[in-house]
């Protein structure tokens, strides 16, 4: 092993025991997608504060920390954090064999470790609705057999049934197309973001046609996903981040109306504090 290799798997253990993740196929997945083959050529532009610094090496050494890259710095558009990302794809878990949508690829970076972790024979439905990304997508992704990249949004159907929708851009709400899609014991993972205020990870699991539980498991911050944003639905889901604790989201709720348990209130959804 020579010495980026090794401090690749470093970097691995690091972000993924930051993330309290301990899946060995996730440490290896960051171990082994290389990320300065999804990010452009260096140097860099590292997201500090509310803007970026050069890395003023293009050394790919210097990608290897728990740092956000910017791919599109102009725009605002960054291969994310990976002790983040570590901690979704702990939370959400796929696993060999799993039909993975991926919402907001971006470059490919999160895309190819999904790929590993699903493996031969599975496959991830990439979808990046930016179409000059999603030619650098498919250029990065081209080993990556098990990936078809989309350059077009998630939030036009059809979807392929998922056993995890993987969302890489933050909405309002949850949009019922994404929940359709879901197989049984399906997870989606998905950034609930309100205009007005840092929002949250969720992770609603699809337990029969009309079950879903739901927990937050994290802070979280992405850019807007263009067509899953509406500000009345913003506006609900800030007072109830204000208002009350994330930890007592328990379930989603479709098709009936919301009692004295909603933890949040969207057009076609809520959020419970009861068990699903």
């Amino acid at each position: 092993m020579n010495n980026r290799e090794a401090l690749r798997h470093f970097y691995a253990k690091f972000v993924t025991a930051s993330a309290g993740v301990a899946e060995p196929q996730i440490i290896e997945g960051f171990a082994t997608v290389k990320r300065e083959q999804f990010v452009g050529p260096g140097p860099w532009q590292i997201a500090v504060g509310g803007g970026y610094m050069a890395t003023e090496t293009d050394d790919p050494i210097v990608l290897y920390q728990d740092i956000v890259v910017a791919l599109v710095p102009d725009r605002g558009i960054n291969n994310g954090e990976p002790s983040l990302h570590a901690k979704c794809l702990g939370t959400a878990l796929p696993k060999a064999g799993d039909v993975v949508i991926h919402v907001g690829a971006g470059t490919g970076y999160y895309t190819a470790i999904l790929a590993h972790l699903v493996g031969p024979t599975g496959r991830v439905h990439a979808y990046e609705i930016d179409a000059d990304i999603a030619r650098r997508a498919v250029e990065n992704l081209a080993e990556y057999t098990a990936v078809i990249v989309h350059a077009r949004s998630a939030l036009e159907g059809p979807l392929p049934q998922a056993d995890v929708i993987y969302v890489n851009a933050g909405a309002t709400h949850v949009p019922a197309l994404w929940l359709e899609a879901l197989a049984p014991g399906g997870r989606l993972v998905l950034p609930l973001t309100p205009t007005e205020r840092l929002g949250c990870m969720l992770l609603v699991t699809r337990r029969s046609d009309t079950v879903y539980a739901a927990r937050v498991f994290s802070p979280a911050a992405f850019v807007p996903c263009i067509g899953a944003r509406d500000e009345r639905q913003s506006r609900a889901l800030a007072a109830a981040l204000n208002a009350r604790a994330p930890d007592d989201v328990h379930s989603l709720r479709r098709g009936d109306e919301p009692d004295e348990t909603a933890w949040c209130i969207g057009d076609d959804w809520w959020l419970s504090t009861s068990e699903p």
